[in-house]
C-alpha cells in the first residue's frame, strides 16, 4: 500500500518561510512527477508547484519567485519551500505523486495534507 505523508506546516508572520516535506512509502515501483496543491477556505484546489523525475519544475504565477520545488529520489521525497510568504499564501497543502506501485498499475496518490497560515 502506498502512502505519502506530509510535514512541516504552521503559523508563521507575512515574509517568513516554511519548508514543506513529502515523503512517498510502500510497495513503489516508480515515481514519476510529484508536486504540491494547496486549498484555501471556499476555494478550489489549485497547482503551486510539480517537478518531473528528471528535475523539470513547474510554478503557479503567484508564488514564482518566491517557492521552491525540489526532490529527493533516493528517499522518495519532494520539499517545498516557502519564502516571503504573504497571507494569502494560507491553505491546506497537498502533497501529490504519480506511483507506479509494485504488482499494480499507475495510479495518482494524494496525501492528507498540511495546515500553512501566514499571519498579517
Amino acid at each position: 500500500q502506498v502512502r505519502l505523508v506530509e510535514s512541516g506546516g504552521g503559523l508563521v508572520q507575512a515574509g517568513g518561510s516554511l519548508r514543506l516535506s513529502c515523503a512517498a512509502s510502500g510497495n513503489i515501483f516508480s515515481i514519476n512527477a510529484m508536486g504540491w496543491y494547496r486549498q484555501a477556505p471556499a476555494k478550489q484546489r489549485e497547482l503551486v508547484a510539480t517537478i518531473t523525475g528528471g528535475g523539470t519544475t513547474n510554478y503557479a504565477d503567484s508564488v514564482k519567485g518566491r517557492f521552491t520545488i525540489s526532490r529527493d529520489n533516493a528517499k522518495n521525497t519532494v520539499y517545498l519551500q516557502m519564502n516571503s510568504l504573504k497571507p494569502e499564501d494560507t491553505a491546506v497543502y497537498y502533497c501529490n505523486a504519480e506511483i507506479t506501485p509494485k504488482y499494480s498499475s499507475f495510479s495518482n496518490f494524494w496525501g492528507q495534507g498540511t495546515q500553512v497560515t501566514v499571519s498579517s
